[in-house]
């Protein structure tokens, strides 16, 4: 959405406030961010708390990443995947200061590195207690009868048996899924999600890492 005049004269001063308050509060402590393994982890921890409280002064739901590279860092801002939030998180980063070294990005962006994937070099993600890897990840697509332009699919998991009943493996492969295709295609292109346990032959199954290009066919 282009965030012309009009629709920011708009927005309440109230809005405007708080994300004047996020970003200058960024600004002027961006260097705690950029030199993470420079600085306590109290102090860390401290700044992070406080920056988090000014983005949900903003709007509670939404939730921000810092990726640290060699010589720049990104902040993402994210609406974990809720597309009633999309227009909140693009608002916040238009108006977002130009802040040297760093990238601001809306939303989180699909994986371009899938090399890891292919070779089983990826590192498992934890949330929660749930450990999953991409790499070991498969899906079958799903049709829905009622629509069928909707595109579902049943995501299968080596270790599902072990957390079937955890009330959070639900929101781990979405979490995991949403890292590798991004965040707007997670949430405009995949209309149902199931999860089941991986056994039996693979040969008919698609690995999970290939879930982009799948989308995009």
């Amino acid at each position: 959405m282009k965030w012309n005049k009009k629709c920011i004269e708009n927005l309440s001063n109230n809005q405007m406030n708080h994300i004047t308050n996020f970003w200058n509060y960024f600004q002027q402590n961006n260097f705690v961010f950029l030199f993470l393994n420079e600085i306590s982890k109290d102090e860390i921890k401290t700044h992070f708390d406080k920056l988090i409280e000014k983005l949900h002064q903003y709007n509670k739901d939404l939730d921000l990443i810092i990726k640290n590279k060699t010589n720049e860092a990104e902040l993402i801002i994210t609406a974990n995947g809720n597309p009633y939030l999309f227009k909140e998180v693009e608002l916040l980063v238009h108006h977002a200061p130009v802040i040297e070294r760093w990238k601001i990005i809306a939303f989180l962006q699909p994986e371009t590195n899938l090399t890891k994937f292919e070779n089983g070099t990826d590192k498992p993600l934890e949330y929660y207690g749930i450990t999953l890897r991409i790499s070991e990840m498969y899906f079958i697509p799903l049709e829905n009868p009622n629509k069928p332009t909707d595109l579902g699919i049943k995501v299968l998991l080596k270790n599902y048996i072990v957390h079937k009943d955890n009330p959070r493996l639900r929101e781990a492969v979405y979490v995991h899924i949403e890292h590798l295709i991004g965040e707007k295609a997670f949430a405009n292109d995949i209309a149902f999600i199931e999860i089941g346990q991986l056994e039996g032959d693979y040969e008919n199954l698609i690995k999970m890492y290939k879930l982009t290009s799948f989308i995009t066919i």
